[in-house]
């Protein structure tokens, strides 16, 4: 094995896990589940049937990660980050025919306790916070929070709030000295290859 796993996890038979990942106390991952390169899977994490997890993923404690999740590279989910792929369950009625997906786009990090209803996007680099609960598309570099979620600015790659929005201009993030381009609907770095 080129990948650590504690004597307590239990990894199904055709799981394919990447190099240099860890698997901690108690987790459970399914046997066509994917997970890539120098990830971390916490503490009683569950990665179901057709879960997608990308390098350089980090998920803390208490995250199940289920069919029809998808996490790009370099995703963080928060300890106890809640995924979903029903929008109507019943105990007595089975509707895996109709899971939901949901993708997370590379370098997103979503806080803890937050919840993602299923069906939607979470774009590159956005940030989730805490206990906060995604129920609609999430923008790249977007800042949200709340019940539902709102967005209330946008975060640089490096997770430091951006300037707020307003008219179109050119915004610098004071710890990394990325720019970015702000309008009312979008934030761009001016530099792709700054955290290449």
């Amino acid at each position: 094995m080129n990948y650590f796993v504690h004597p307590t996890a239990i990894i199904d038979e055709g799981a394919q896990i990447g190099h240099d990942t860890k698997i901690w106390h108690w987790v459970h991952v399914c046997s066509t589940a994917k997970i890539g390169d120098h990830c971390v899977l916490g503490q009683n994490v569950f990665v179901g049937h057709r879960a997608a997890i990308g390098n350089g993923v980090k998920i803390q404690n208490h995250v199940s990660v289920y069919e029809g999740v998808t996490l790009e590279d370099n995703v963080f989910c928060g300890p106890s980050v809640v995924f979903t792929n029903v929008i109507n369950p019943r105990s007595a009625i089975e509707r895996k025919q109709v899971f939901q997906n949901t993708l997370v786009k590379e370098g997103a990090t979503i806080g803890a306790n937050a919840t993602v209803v299923c069906g939607h996007t979470i774009g590159r680099y956005a940030l989730i916070g805490a206990g906060s609960v995604i129920t609609k598309e999430v923008p790249d570099y977007a800042l949200m929070v709340g019940n539902p979620a709102k967005q209330v600015g946008w975060v640089c790659r490096c997770g430091t709030k951006l300037k707020p929005i307003s008219l179109e201009l050119n915004t610098i993030c004071h710890d990394c000295g990325e720019t970015y381009l702000i309008t009312i609907q979008a934030c761009k770095p001016l530099r792709s290859d700054h955290f290449e």
